[in-house]
């Protein structure tokens, strides 16, 4: 001990040994591994995720890329500009889950619950019922051509007085509408008061006849019996009781006989006529209950059954007419108002089944899927399933296969959910196999490389979207059915507040500018082809887009 005791006393030994000591120390209260350690800074254990409020968490990728929301093909190692649609660039994120579930599927999506309120997810339990389509239906107010009478001229002359000043005006039957001057009628007058003075009954008889064939009542044929005079004058009286629609004479006017001078409506009971598109008709039959309302009286419904369904469909406008009679005894409906109807159309054939919401729906053209939240597990989770589509009921879709009763899909926040599928490289709307490690496919057959894959999950198919003008629901039915009757279209949705139309389809059978042209035939402009003035002065009021 006295020897390392000496030795110990030396400088040359004893400032290394506390130079060393120095150096440990401070190893131990300073290393990485020791800051999140115990109280004492010496001992550590390793660091524990914190699974309070949320068992899922995301980290930016180890490699630091970067890529877009909406075009998960598009990978670079900075920030910046997506060079497809111009949005920011977010970080590539990865899943980072507290623990790990043998059980669910490697292609399923988890999400915590705060994730799910910023990407507003919604889900719904799917239930069987009767589907009922509603069908939107646009039109207008006309007369009853029933009630439509023409007031002619029996016998040629001239208008000496016009009772019926403007049009519009009503009229009752019997009311006379005006004076004739007419040489004609007093020559058959003075031939009946001969017969009568000559006491031939025969031709008292057939003179009689002559002036009723004129339009002369026995009261006014009695009248010139009585008299003993002829007048080349005669009243012209209303054989019906309504609304005068047009006025063809004014006073001083030469007429024929046989000429219109007076069209009369008796609006007491009208016509609702409305244009319904060609794939709506099988859900419409005669007697169906309609209910519509006018712009004039907001909140107030009215209803009638439809008694008619034009045979004939429109060329131009794909549509055919369907008619609704309705009574009109305040006569509150005018012709020529605009009618908005809906009529729900029970599904014949189709009991007992399941329905979902349109919005529930991706399309990828040739296949339909939604996203089912898994059953049993503590972190949210979804799973991507195909379905059969059966018709469609205008907000929803019938499920002829695919999900089964008391399932919860996803409703709301569906894209949101795909894009995180797509990022991960898991089964998506894009990529149908999901390997998880193959390139990712996004829009337009481009894989997370950036290289075009002609032989990827979306071959032959390709998304593009372009300006459409149009101004309501009736536009919106008639610019989509143009848009899929080109061959080769999938799947067309016109969104009304933007103006745009989203298209998906083959490019090998057609173009966003085949498409296009075929819209603006049917009177829509698009911004590179404007529709042709003729076919554009044929649509209803309603949808005349180039005035607003």
């Amino acid at each position: 001990m006295k020897k390392i005791s000496d030795i110990l006393r030396k400088k040359q030994v004893l400032y290394p040994l506390i130079a060393f000591a120095g150096f440990i120390l401070g190893w131990l209260l300073f290393s990485p591994s020791s800051s999140s350690g115990t109280t004492e800074g010496i001992l550590s254990e390793p660091p524990i995720h914190d699974t309070h409020g949320s068992s899922h968490d995301l980290v930016q990728d180890e490699s630091g890329v970067w890529t877009c929301s909406m075009h998960p093909q598009i990978r670079q190692d900075k920030p910046g500009k997506c060079p497809i649609c111009g949005m920011d660039l977010i970080p590539l994120k990865k899943n980072v889950a507290s623990g790990s579930d043998d059980a669910i599927d490697p292609n399923a999506i988890r999400m915590s619950e705060e994730a799910m309120a910023l990407a507003d997810v919604q889900t719904t339990r799917v239930s069987r019922s009767n589907p009922v389509k509603q069908v939107r239906l646009y039109g207008k107010i006309i007369p009853d051509e029933r009630s439509l009478q023409s007031q002619t001229a029996y016998v040629g002359g001239r208008i000496e007085r016009l009772n019926i000043e403007f049009t519009g005006e009503t009229v009752r039957a019997g009311q006379t509408l005006a004076t004739l001057y007419s040489p004609e009628l007093f020559t058959a007058q003075q031939e009946l008061l001969e017969a009568i003075h000559m006491q031939q009954p025969a031709l008292v008889q057939a003179a009689r006849e002559k002036l009723r064939l004129w339009n002369l009542t026995d009261a006014q044929i009695d009248a010139i019996r009585d008299s003993g005079q002829a007048s080349p004058m005669v009243e012209i009286k209303s054989n019906t009781s309504g609304i005068v629609i047009a006025k063809r004479i004014n006073q001083g006017d030469y007429v024929s006989q046989g000429s219109v001078l007076f069209d009369i409506a008796n609006l007491s009971r009208v016509w609702a006529v409305f244009d319904a598109f060609e794939a709506d008709l099988p859900f419409l039959t005669k007697g169906d209950l309609v209910e519509f309302t006018l712009s004039a009286f907001p909140g107030k419904k009215f209803s009638g059954r439809i008694s008619f369904i034009d045979p004939i469909i429109n060329a131009t406008t794909r549509t055919a007419r369907v008619r609704v009679d309705v009574a009109n005894s305040a006569q509150e409906m005018k012709p020529e108002m605009y009618a908005t109807a809906r009529v729900s159309a029970p599904l014949k054939g189709y009991k007992d089944q399941i329905i979902v919401p349109q919005t529930a729906i991706l399309w990828t053209g040739k296949r339909a899927v939604v996203y089912v939240r898994q059953p049993g597990t503590d972190i949210p989770t979804f799973l991507m399933r195909e379905i059969t589509l059966g018709p469609s009921l205008g907000g929803a879709y019938v499920v002829l296969d695919g999900l089964s009763d008391g399932e919860e899909i996803v409703t709301n926040g569906v894209f949101s959910i795909d894009a995180s599928a797509q990022l991960e490289g898991k089964r998506s709307m894009m990529n149908e196999n999901g390997s998880g490690t193959a390139p990712m496919v996004g829009h337009g057959g481009h894989n997370m490389s950036g290289t075009h894959d002609s032989h990827a999950g979306s071959q032959n198919n390709e998304h593009t979207m372009f300006t459409v003008h149009g101004s309501c629901g009736m536009c919106k039915e008639r610019i989509e059915t143009a848009a899929k009757r080109v061959p080769g279209v999938r799947t067309a949705d016109w969104d009304q507040e933007k103006q745009m139309i989203h298209l998906q389809f083959d490019p090998s059978k057609t173009s966003a500018d085949a498409v296009a042209k075929a819209i603006a035939k049917v009177g829509h402009d698009t911004d590179k082809y404007k529709a042709d003035k003729a076919v554009y002065d044929t649509l209803p009021g309603c949808c005349k887009y180039r005035d607003k």
